[in-house]
């Protein structure tokens, strides 16, 4: 049995990844691309072979049909909600791409929607079905490195000018953009919540791209059992990608650490020893949606569901006003009880078949 998916927004993202990805999936096919640009979607229809596009004012009929069981939403930030809770309310599963929303009232909506539809909402962590990441968790848990203290990262690279990530009213920027993975990776390695964020921002004169968003945000995360997390996260950078837990018995770095493109090396050090394991290249967006759609088959709630997306953007929102405000914000969040697993990680081939425009 396959399950049928509804791609809302037809961006880069989709393009890239999302469309070629479920394509190396098993379980998983698109039925449906809803988008503003019917001239781009019947090709990208074409290419994928898929049946049905329609625009945005078509979504609530679409939503109807019962040849779409999920939908995967793509859009700027600031439509998560709105998108999310009306195929929710329509009995829709959804799949919907980070931040979750962005603020806490909408994700909270969200959340209770789903609930009250009886349908899964997942956030789209692909990292939490990716083996490199996991495997790091296992490491951790199996006390490879004693207990971590330290985490630190830089996710950084050159953001192109014309572009929704880089305007206000979406609630773009680096920090919401990249700088989520590097909260959600914190925060499964502590496997705590943070309790409090400072931060610094930084936004040059000279650069048009940032005229309404920073080009660099440094933040500082303390969790309750005294670990500390730093990261920069940069739209105005070289491209660099790596994460490092430093703990009290030794140290792992990640490099690459988070995009798609390329495969999660890991290096372990400890005791004098240096231990390296090169990850295979797989399609992370493969991996997330055979993970999701066998969560639906299976009629088993995700692990990265909307109460995890939310713990993010409670994180997001302390980082964002501390930046602001040069003060110390409190961050309140219950524990997660479920943290990425072995048994969610997905083994799915990469493919070259892309059409992005």
């Amino acid at each position: 049995m396959l399950i049928n998916y509804a791609v809302v927004g037809a961006g880069r993202i989709s393009q890239q990844a999302f469309l070629p990805g479920v394509g190396q999936s098993t379980n998983s096919k698109v039925t449906a691309i809803v988008t503003g640009d019917r001239d781009k979607a019947a090709r990208l229809a074409e290419f994928h072979g898929v049946g049905q596009i329609v625009g945005y004012d078509g979504y609530d009929a679409l939503l109807k049909r019962s040849d779409v069981d999920a939908v995967y939403i793509a859009l700027p930030n600031h439509l998560h909600a709105d998108y999310a809770v009306r195929a929710a309310r329509a009995g829709k599963h959804v799949l919907v791409e980070k931040p979750l929303a962005t603020n806490e009232q909408d994700g909270l909506a969200m959340i209770a929607a789903a609930r009250e539809a009886g349908v899964f909402l997942m956030t789209a962590y692909r990292l939490h079905n990716e083996p490199g990441t996991v495997v790091v968790l296992e490491h951790i848990r199996n006390n490879a490195i004693g207990r971590p203290l330290f985490f630190q990262s830089v996710l950084s690279f050159q953001a192109p000018p014309e572009n929704h990530r880089l305007k206000a009213a979406s609630w773009g920027g680096p920090l919401q953009d990249v700088g989520v993975y590097c909260v959600n990776a914190a925060r499964h390695i502590f496997a705590e919540e943070p309790i409090e964020a400072m931060a610094m921002a930084h936004r040059p004169n000279d650069d048009p791209r940032f005229g309404e968003v920073e080009a660099s945000v440094a933040a500082l995360l303390r969790f309750p059992s005294g670990g500390l997390a730093q990261f920069v996260a940069s739209f105005g950078a070289a491209a660099v990608d790596n994460y490092r837990v430093v703990g009290t018995a030794g140290d792992l770095e990640l490099d690459p650490g988070f995009r798609f493109e390329t495969a999660t090396k890991l290096r372990l050090r400890r005791d004098g020893e240096v231990r390296e394991t090169q990850f295979a290249q797989i399609d992370h967006f493969g991996a997330q949606v055979e993970y999701f759609s066998d969560c639906i088959k299976a009629g088993t709630p995700p692990e990265a569901d909307g109460e995890e997306g939310l713990a993010d953007l409670r994180a997001l929102v302390a980082i964002e006003t501390a930046a602001l405000t040069g003060q110390p914000q409190t961050i309140t969040s219950h524990p997660r009880a479920r943290h990425p697993t072995l048994d969610m990680v997905r083994v799915t081939p990469v493919t070259d078949r892309r059409l992005v425009f």
